[in-house]
C-alpha cells in the first residue's frame, strides 16, 4: 500500500507565504514524477505543478508561475510546495499525486495520468 499525506495548509493573509510537504510512504514504488493539484469549491481539480522524479525538471500552471516552487528531498520521499504572494483565488484543498506509469498519450497536467493521491490539506487565502 502506497500512502501519499499532505500537510502544512492553513488560513493566511494574501500576500503571505505558505509550504505544503506531501510525505509517502508505504511499500516502495517506482515514481516518474510527484505533481500538486487543487481543487476550489464548485470547481474542477486543476494541475498546479510538477516535478519529474530523475531530472529534477518541473512544470508550472501559468496562475502560479513565478509564485509557487515544487522541489522534493529524495532521502525523505518527500515533495514540498513553496507558495509565495499568495492571493484569494488560490484557496483550495491542495493534493499531491504521484506518477509511475508512462503514458505519452496524456499530457502531464491531466490527473488520470496520477496513480496515487493524498487525501487533500486546506489553504485559504483571505483578502
Amino acid at each position: 500500500q502506497v500512502q501519499l499525506v499532505e500537510s502544512g495548509g492553513g488560513l493566511v493573509q494574501a500576500g503571505g507565504s505558505l509550504r505544503l510537504s506531501c510525505a509517502t510512504s508505504g511499500r516502495t514504488f517506482s515514481r516518474l514524477a510527484m505533481a500538486w493539484f487543487r481543487q476550489a469549491p464548485g470547481k474542477e481539480r486543476e494541475f498546479a505543478a510538477r516535478i519529474n522524479w530523475s531530472s529534477n525538471r518541473t512544470i508550472y500552471a501559468d496562475s502560479v508561475k513565478g509564485r509557487f516552487t515544487i522541489s522534493r528531498d529524495n532521502a525523505k520521499n518527500t515533495v514540498y510546495l513553496q507558495m509565495n504572494s499568495l492571493k484569494p483565488e488560490d484557496t483550495a484543498v491542495y493534493y499531491c499525486a504521484a506518477q509511475t506509469r508512462q503514458n505519452p498519450s496524456i499530457i502531464y497536467s491531466r490527473s488520470i495520468l496520477y496513480d496515487y493521491w493524498g487525501q487533500g490539506t486546506q489553504v485559504t487565502v483571505s483578502s
